[in-house]
């Protein structure tokens, strides 16, 4: 899978074609430092100084090097894809295989940190349920009431916690049918078409 970069990018990117691949090196390795501490505008600034260069360039550089870098981790692109998404940039060979380098070296741990970054959801542990069904009463004699209890266990961190849901046979149908709709919809061309497009 390619990675699509956009033009505004492409120019951000374009600045690493203008300095030393040795700072191209230290502008990787910073992108990296950010994405674990976040940035630092003083770092910017000194970077800026040393090169005489305007302090956005070099910001857009780091940033677009760090954009570059974690859609690549996220995606999980393999290596020739990566080479060939970084040939639209038109850097040198020797540009291309630093940057290579640099995605390999790094893919692992910006995976880490994207991960430590996401919502810390609960999963999926376990599911108990029980059919309750009131067969009469003295007032209603000839209405049956059925209640479906459900106890939903969740492990987030390895904490586990319990859920407990009620609700009718109708309403569990009814949300049973939209779950399998929108499955059936995943499935479709038109939503084939819209996934391949987004990635």
């Amino acid at each position: 899978m390619l990675l699509v970069l956009s033009d505004e990018h492409k120019e951000h990117l374009g600045f690493l074609s203008e300095v030393d691949t040795v700072v191209v090196g230290e502008f990787g390795r910073i992108a990296v430092e950010f994405l674990k501490k976040g940035s630092n505008a003083k770092i910017y600034e000194g970077a800026a100084r040393k090169l005489n260069v305007p302090t956005h360039s070099v910001q857009y550089g780091v940033e677009g090097l760090m954009y570059l870098l974690t859609e690549s981790s996220k995606l999980m692109i393999s290596e020739v894809d990566f080479q060939d998404s970084v040939l639209a940039l038109g850097f040198s060979e020797e540009r291309n295989k630093l940057l290579l380098q640099l995605y390999l070296e790094n893919r692992k741990e910006i995976r880490n940190i994207l991960s430590e970054l996401g919502p810390a959801l609960p999963c999926y542990h376990n599911l108990e349920w029980r059919l309750d069904v009131q067969l009469a009463s003295r007032t209603l004699r000839q209405q049956v009431k059925p209640t479906l209890s459900l106890k939903l266990h969740l492990e987030s961190g390895g904490i586990r916690s319990a859920r407990v849901l009620q609700t009718d046979p109708a309403t569990l149908l009814h949300l049973v049918q939209e779950l399998e709709r929108a499955l059936a919809e995943v499935k479709s061309n038109h939503c084939r078409r819209i996934l391949r497009n987004i990635k």
